[in-house]
């Protein structure tokens, strides 16, 4: 019996069947063994000798694969083809040789792109060893986010309570995404105008131009900077005669874009179909393992994890056929197009994600997906398909008028652009390009030709700030910048998320106060650990690693040495000096000037003390130097002071015209809320998380207060199906069932059949929250409680668990990503929260015990000493 080890147990069933009765496929279920969230999992003393457990369920697996290598005569380590597949091989070899079951036993390593029974069996004619290298580049990463994790989080913890961990490349992106909002905060609008005229030509077409230069100066966007100048310029030019000054014609070619990787296929799913990363990888991840087609499991994509943009041979010689016979040979090139992978490390290099089989067409396979999975397959079908096919043809034309008045001159320019064949651009369109001029065709002139002007039109315009990041854009930027790699940015934002550094919405990454502190703290204290190009440096070692050409252990020492020295030095530190640096770096975050020529620093209340960031228990804050004098306080960051203007500004937002009743915008002990009509008839709808309380108006009230929203009958049980927002977010509601909608603005958009198939997936994933429920990961033994930790899959989403304790993850975040050390802080932060622990008792105290029946009244004794009276009970918290 020849044993095979791979890491889904969906991939174990579809293997079995295409090896046969002689091989038996288990799966490990992802990875068996990790560091413990604690300090001594890694020691840079004894060598960086690395402490790792096994997890809790994973034993059973073990066991299990165990006892199969015992009557094995070869085993057969058949992970994922990346980094991370290699070290759950190398982890899984090292727990049977402790159990020293290889003896005289062959151990193979097998990797295979795709799950189809072609690439399975070719893999296993083709086995090699253990990648030690790759394994080595895993180890030196882990040791290193770790070892960044664990020695700089108790750092934050004690100098900015309220903070939370730091890790290594996460820190390095909220960065980025603060600096982008320090840009937009510091951003001054300059005002500009444009210059538009409508022509015509001699045949009577109408076409546009713009102004180019005036008085033989050339004009770029921003040189006219107020009205006067372009009402002046605009006179003229409506007393200008014109004729054609010059006519260019270039023709000009657009290539197609490489077959995705990660990376890509990340920021197109963002851009096209509205996917966060977190969510483009879960259907992806469903695609690779493939469905049932005809009775047997076949997987639709190759891996989804890669940097490599190159096919195999085979696949390319596949597309370049289904090109001549769908499109014609038109559409095919000479020769198949190559392209070059930018990764540096052709290790980890895999091919590009593609159809495992280029002549199942979208079409073919949409009614045995859901809808995401639908609209992915075809997003990379589409995309394959256009990278082996001829290049677009076209023709761009650019046209100068000249136009003289009263011994002036100004010429105005018209750009067109006409496709003469698409090429790929029939099959996929870039959306990037999708604005531009293409096939915006002109009128046919010619030069010194004579041309009428019908209109001449200044608008005036000003700058904008730069666009916050999307996960995409952001993505894109740091693989610009060499952070990271692909196959983790979906875990690096989801653990941002998280932490409560930054919120998704709308697709936008806006930083919290939270974030921008400890931004602030780590550029001011620990500069070089979130600069760029020392990053990129890190990640370029560690590529040179996997590629043998350094030794782990020699990168580790290097960086330790540094920045464990640093890390002393930062011991001496006091709060106060903290803080009266962050004053200074967040000056304008924490202290804004609202513009009316007052001191920003001073205190609202009692108007003589000095605003200073101060530090609490559940982190920082604006506090008054008078304290306990004066007892102002105000949350961090501009949303603080925005809500606690909100908070005094109760205002009619106007009528509700089918009720002819007031709507009004409130505040109250939950938070800011909308409300129509008075007393207890009255209709109230809270504002959902991520709406600017202080822009609501009342289409937003009225919208609101609609809810909940009929969306149709459901097809097969003729019952309505309900729209709404609930204590956990934006749902469906059918005959008492609930299914997750994915954000507060599709509760109003949401149509039948996305609601049917929100509401079927969520059926077929079981029950919901509960002893039933099933676990999704698992990760390992609480550091200092104890117990099991999973990540399961409730009625309303996935979450942490641990005994009693559920911690429901943040919106977005994949339950793949969820690390030991983000899941220890979800559960510790719940119990913080509801003063209960693991055994569901009161925190530090034991369960309430039944009221004792009264007993009659005694006959009266001498009095007793006085007991000193008991604390009066703190009042209940409002829940949140």
């Amino acid at each position: 019996m020849k044993l095979v080890i791979v890491e889904s147990p969906a991939k174990a069933k579809t293997i079995n069947k295409y090896l046969g009765s002689d091989y038996k496929v288990l799966a490990s279920y992802g990875h068996v063994r990790d560091l413990p969230p604690k300090d001594g999992s890694v020691l840079p003393d004894e060598d960086f000798a690395m402490s790792w457990t096994v997890d809790g369920k994973a034993k059973t697996r073990l066991a299990d694969i165990t006892k199969a290598a015992k009557d094995a005569e070869r085993i057969i380590l058949a992970t994922d083809p990346d980094r991370e597949g290699e070290a759950i091989s190398w982890h899984v070899l090292q727990v049977l040789s402790d159990k020293k079951v290889l003896k005289d036993k062959t151990v193979e390593r097998v990797v295979f792109n795709a799950i189809t029974k072609k690439s399975i069996l070719d893999a296993m004619e083709h086995p090699r060893e253990l990648d030690v290298p790759l394994v080595d580049a895993y180890l030196a990463r882990r040791a290193l986010d770790y070892l960044v994790g664990f020695t700089l989080s108790p750092v934050l913890w004690r100098k900015l309570p309220g903070a939370r961990s730091a890790g290594r490349v996460q820190s390095v992106a909220l960065r980025l995404i603060c600096e982008r909002e320090n840009e937009i905060e510091r951003f001054k609008p300059q005002e500009y105008w444009s210059m538009t005229g409508v022509f015509k030509n001699k045949s009577g077409v109408e076409f546009e131009a713009k102004i180019s230069s005036f008085e033989g100066k050339k004009l770029q966007r921003l040189d006219i900077p107020n009205g006067d100048m372009a009402e002046t310029i605009r006179k003229m030019l409506m007393a200008a005669d014109y004729k054609v000054q010059s006519v260019e014609a270039k023709p000009t070619t657009r290539n197609p874009y490489a077959p995705f990787t990660t990376s890509t296929l990340q920021q197109d799913a963002s851009s096209k179909l509205g996917f966060s990363a977190s969510r483009t990888m879960q259907v992806a991840q469903k695609l690779y393992e493939g469905i049932d087609l005809g009775g047997e499991t076949v997987g639709l994509i190759t891996y989804m994890r890669t940097d490599g943009v190159q096919m195999a041979p085979e696949a390319i010689d596949q597309t370049r056929s289904v090109i001549g016979e769908k499109f014609g040979k038109i559409y095919l090139p000479e020769k198949a197009r190559l392209y070059q992978s930018k990764a540096k490390n052709a290790q980890e290099a895999h091919e590009a994600v593609r159809p495992t089989d280029l002549t199942r067409h979208p079409r073919d396979v949409a009614g045995k997906l859901d809808q995401d999975g639908a609209k992915l397959y075809d997003l990379i079908w589409k995309r394959t398909i256009a990278s082996q096919m001829a290049s677009a043809k076209i023709e761009r034309t650019t046209v100068e008028l000249e136009g003289r008045a009263d011994g002036k001159i100004a010429t105005m320019r018209a750009n067109g652009s006409v496709i003469k064949f698409d090429g790929f651009l029939s099959v996929y369109q870039d959306m990037k390009k999708e604005g531009d001029d293409e096939d915006k065709r002109l009128p046919p002139l010619t030069e010194g030709e004579a041309i009428s002007r019908e209109s001449i039109e200044s608008k005036q315009h000003f700058t904008e700030p730069p666009a916050r990041y999307s996960e995409a854009s952001l993505i894109r930027k740091m693989e610009e910048l060499g952070i990271g790699r692909p196959s983790t940015y979906a875990s690096t934002l989801a653990t941002l998320a998280a932490r409560d550094y930054v919120t998704i919405d709308k697709r936008r990454l806006t930083p919290h106060a939270k974030g921008r502190l400890v931004t602030a703290f780590l550029e001011n204290f620990f500069s070089r650990y979130v600069e760029y190009d020392f990053t990129a440096s890190l990640e370029e070692k560690l590529d040179k690693i996997s590629a043998g050409d350094l030794k782990w252990k020699d990168v580790l020492r290097d960086f330790w040495t540094e920045f464990s020295a640093h890390v002393d030095e930062t011991k001496d530190l006091r709060i106060t000096e903290v803080l009266d640096t962050l004053n200074e770096a967040l000056g304008p975050l924490a202290f804004p000037d609202e513009g009316d020529g007052k001191d920003p620093r001073e205190c609202p209340t009692c108007g003589e003390g000095r605003l200073s960031l101060k530090v609490g228990r559940y982190g920082a804050f604006i506090g008054c130097s008078n304290y306990p004098e004066c007892k102002f306080t105000r949350q961090l960051g501009a949303e603080g002071l925005e809500q606690s203007q909100a908070a005094q500004e109760d205002k009619v937002l106007g009528v509700d015209p089918d009720f002819s009743e007031e709507v009004k915008f409130k505040t109250g002990r939950f938070g800011p809320y909308v409300e129509r009509g008075e007393g207890k008839e009255a209709k109230r709808a809270s504002i959902p998380k991520g709406w600017d309380a202080s822009e609501i108006d009342l289409e937003q009230a009225l919208r609101l207060l609609s809810l909940p929203r009929e969306v149709g009958a459901h097809p097969e049980t003729g019952k309505m199906i309900t729209a709404g927002i609930g204590r956990y977010g934006p749902f469906v509601l059918h005959e008492g069932k609930y299914a997750n909608l994915e954000s507060v603005d599709e509760v109003f958009t949401v149509g039948l059949n996305r609601a049917v198939t929100v509401i079927a997936e969520k059926a077929a994933k079981g029950p919901g929250r509960g002893r039933g429920a099933a676990a999704l990961k698992e990760l390992g033994d609480h550091p200092t409680l104890g117990g099991a930790m999973s990540v399961k899959d409730g009625r309303y989403g996935p979450y942490v668990n641990l005994g009693k304790v559920n911690a429901t993850l943040p919106s977005g975040t994949d339950p793949q990503a969820v690390t030991a050390e983000l899941a220890v802080e979800l559960i510790n932060a719940r119990i913080e929260k509801t003063g209960k622990g693991v055994d569901g008792k009161k925190v530090g105290g034991t369960a309430k015990k039944a009221p004792a029946k009264k007993k009659p009244a005694a006959k009266k004794k001498a009095p007793a000493k006085k007991k000193a009276p008991a604390k009066k009970k703190a009042p209940a918290k409002a829940a949140e």
